[in-house]
């Protein structure tokens, strides 16, 4: 699934079948769920889910929290757009 095809499922009611954790909780950002997709980055104790957590803090404006996660993902803070990061993070795990 490509970037674009990604973004156009966001149309739909349901997620695509077999996202891995962080590519659905960007899933359900994309939707405008942040709380919904705050639930899934959480739990996902991988570095591509501490990227989103990381992602998901900076976008409700807690930039303590999201250098943290940051962190924890190995990345440095993000310093583009959030729709920068979305396509990055969204564009990153197929």
């Amino acid at each position: 699934m490509t970037l674009s095809v990604f973004r156009q499922t966001l149309q739909h009611d349901v997620p695509p079948a077999g996202l891995t954790p962080a590519l659905l909780a960007m899933w359900w950002d994309g939707r405008g769920d942040w709380d919904r997709s705050h639930d899934i980055a959480q739990e996902d104790h991988s570095r591509a889910g501490s990227w989103v957590h990381a992602y998901l803090h900076r976008k409700e404006g807690d930039t303590g929290n999201a250098a943290y996660w940051y962190a924890r993902a190995g990345k440095p803070v993000f310093r583009g757009t959030l729709e920068e990061e979305w396509d990055q993070l969204s564009g990153l795990y197929y």
